[in-house]
């Protein structure tokens, strides 16, 4: 039997608030029902993937944290968590992880703690996918070492489109600088309201800018309450409601992931 080909995508994006914990979470959920693998690694202090799967994050079970950080103790046997779906696992996360900019500021390969540390999960998983800080930062930066894709959730609005172009610049010296395969797979556009002026205007620049027209996925996720009562509810909206528009928009986001080549 051959070894699956694992894809390790970083969901990123260095302003909050544009769908991207939410995006990590329903994708990852949408794929495993696609018949995927699936593990999802939260690299965000906040822990809100860890949550949004209905996970307790537990520093004395052993989390991201210890990997990244850790005195070496722990393997990425020790902190894997199988989540109440089949075929979609964590490495949970902790607010601990906050604490792991200091520690490695002197720490030689630092920016590679997080490619070491998982190194022997290639072939394990179809997906792994990446949430990310809302910042640029050392946690951002190992994610990026390790990933070969970005998927870049940009909420449909001025702020956000504004700042993809610090964003597509961060991306674009860690691949010159640290790590040669990685690229963008797709920008994702977020919490689109079709009612808005602004929702579409936004959309449209997307579409007609020369530099994210051609990496812009057909799938766009709308704004849709469904999707908030699901991680207030701590599951996947495809699991929680699977009629609704949002677990419609991540299945559609899924399949056209699936429908793309690996890099």
């Amino acid at each position: 039997m051959a070894k699956r080909k694992t894809r390790v995508l970083a969901v990123a994006n260095e302003k909050g608030g544009v769908g991207k914990t939410v995006t990590v979470i329903n994708l990852g959920a949408a794929l495993q029902q696609q018949g995927r693998q699936v593990l999802i690694v939260d690299m965000d202090p906040q822990f809100n993937a860890t949550r949004g799967l209905g996970v307790a994050p537990d520093a004395d079970a052993g989390t991201i944290y210890d990997l990244v950080a850790g005195d070496g103790s722990k393997t990425v046997n020790d902190v894997l968590v199988s989540t109440r779906w089949e075929g979609l696992d964590l490495i949970p996360s902790h607010v601990d992880l906050a604490g792991a900019e200091v520690e490695l500021v002197e720490v030689a390969g630092r920016e590679d703690r997080l490619k070491k540390a998982l190194s022997e999960l290639e072939g394990r998983y179809d997906f792994i996918l990446c949430d990310t800080p809302p910042s640029l930062s050392l946690l951002t930066i190992n994610v990026f070492s390790y990933a070969r894709e970005v998927l870049v959730p940009c909420q449909t609005h001025p702020y956000a489109y504004a700042a993809l172009g610090e964003l597509f610049d961060t991306i674009d010296a860690v691949g010159q600088e640290i790590n040669d395969g990685l690229s963008v797979t797709g920008i994702l556009a977020t919490l689109y309201d079709q009612r808005t002026r602004v929702g579409h205007r936004i959309l449209e620049k997307l579409k007609s800018d020369e530099r994210y027209g051609p990496l812009l996925l057909d799938t766009v996720i709308r704004a849709n309450t469904t999707i908030a009562d699901s991680a207030d509810a701590e599951k996947p909206v495809v699991f929680y409601r699977g009629a609704s528009y949002g677990a419609e928009d991540y299945t559609a986001l899924a399949r056209e992931i699936l429908s793309r080549p690996a890099r």
